[in-house]
């Protein structure tokens, strides 16, 4: 997949930082984090949002020290769901990014450079596949909300799989029933990694769902 990008090399004390944004926001896409009100958040997006996410989360496992930030909270704000909007950011824990330090980091995003890259897909499920086979220790993505943003933090393999998941959503979610009346159909999701207490509960998950916008006569399913 290509994606056209902005970037942005701010720097914060003697640290630069490499952020990138997609070039175009993706509008019809939102992020409801989850909360003590609605334990599951919710990404639900059309064929567009979430095959760009699928490239976004793809090209942030292969990038160490970049930070992919996802303006959500501007969308065109979805009926279902409850919780509130926030942005999406990705890193890797070498990016070295705090959560508590982003609203200074964003405030910093102001001159940006035009850059294109592509994805490589079967690397991509290559890697998946090998975190999902993976019996042990195969490292989840943390996350935290904070400035309206809800980060996810974690390894190449599981940025990979995750990117699958958004991929497979994508072109299977126009299939599901309903979705040309207007109905989100649930896909799959982003699962929390262990809960600390060890009693096998998990944090909360991110619902990845799949939302068409209207008028629906654009969502072509099969046989039609």
């Amino acid at each position: 997949m290509e994606l056209r990008l902005r970037e942005f090399r701010p720097r914060i004390g003697p640290h630069e930082h490499r952020v990138v944004q997609p070039g175009q926001p993706l509008r019809h896409t939102s992020l409801r984090h989850p909360s003590d009100l609605a334990p599951y958040g919710m990404l639900a997006g059309d064929h567009d949002g979430l095959s760009r996410l699928a490239g976004l989360f793809s090209f942030a496992a292969f990038s160490r020290h970049t930070i992919v930030h996802v303006t959500l909270r501007d969308c065109v704000p979805p009926v279902e769901g409850c919780g509130e909007l926030v942005d999406l950011v990705l890193a890797h824990p070498e990016a070295g990014l705090r959560p508590s330090k982003w609203p200074e980091l964003r405030r910093a995003l102001q001159r940006d450079t035009p850059l294109t890259v592509r994805t490589d897909e079967a690397r991509t499920e290559r890697h998946a596949r090998a975190w999902r086979e993976r019996p042990y220790d195969r490292g989840q993505l943390r996350h935290t909300t904070h400035a309206r943003t809800y980060f996810l933090i974690g390894g190449r393999d599981a940025l990979a799989s995750a990117a699958t998941s958004f991929a497979h959503a994508a072109d299977r979610g126009p299939r599901q029933k309903g979705v040309v009346k207007g109905r989100s159909a649930y896909m799959d999701s982003l699962g929390g990694e262990p809960a600390p207490h060890g009693d096998g509960s998990r944090h909360p998950e991110v619902l990845i769902c799949f939302k068409a916008y209207p008028p629906y006569a654009h969502v072509k399913q099969p046989g039609h």
